[in-house]
């Protein structure tokens, strides 16, 4: 089962969240472009401070970590994942969640259509379906038992084709799947039994 990013309450103002695309550029001398998409889709960066990390298993004294393990329990998660070796899940809670978000239109022989989330009009593939709490044809629910989701490419396969014409639509939460995109982490101890992490970064992975 793939790992979860850890929703602690130490996690500071600001968040930075930056989607970046790969875009070659080839310039002629009049001036004149060829570009060249090679990344349809953005990696998404997200940039995470965090101002309090308590820890209880420091022994000094009794101070305001004591019953709280936030340091180890995020230092622990970085471990696990080996810096920016193995993929996680983030939830972003700021993007997490569609209602009634279109995934196409049934001809009566396509079985399988994918969760996307739109965002003023841009599409972008979810790969990291967390519920799918309803499916809709023209606005009529079907049964969770008609349909199966793919928790790994978020692709949506019905038992029956959907009826030409109707549209298709789902209310769902998601993840994004990510990686850190360093293989460090600075932690510091401020204070007794307090650290913080000043920057930590997280990064769309792409299998």
């Amino acid at each position: 089962m793939t790992a979860i990013f850890p929703a602690l309450p130490g996690l500071a103002w600001s968040v930075t969240k930056a989607p970046r695309f790969a875009t070659r550029i080839q310039k002629a001398v009049s001036g004149r472009e060829l570009r060249v998409l090679d990344q349809p889709n953005p990696i998404w960066l997200w940039t995470l401070t965090y101002d309090l990390l308590r820890d209880r298993h420091d022994t000094r004294g009794t101070g305001l970590g004591v019953g709280y393990d936030e340091l180890r329990t995020l230092m622990g998660f970085f471990l696990q994942q080996q810096g920016s070796f193995a993929p996680f899940l983030f939830d972003d809670p700021t993007d997490d969640t569609a209602i009634a978000q279109p995934l196409g239109t049934g001809d009566s022989s396509t079985v399988q259509f994918r969760l996307v989330r739109t965002m003023n009009g841009f599409a972008e593939p979810v790969t990291a379906p967390n519920v799918v709490g309803a499916v809709y044809f023209n606005g009529v629910r079907q049964s969770a038992a008609s349909y199966s989701v793919d928790p790994d490419t978020g692709t949506v396969t019905f038992a029956t084709p959907p009826p030409a014409g109707q549209a298709i639509t789902a209310d769902f939460t998601y993840y994004f799947r990510v990686r850190f995109a360093e293989d460090t982490a600075a932690f510091e101890n401020f204070m007794l039994q307090l650290w913080r992490l000043k920057q930590i970064k997280l990064q769309s992975a792409i299998a």
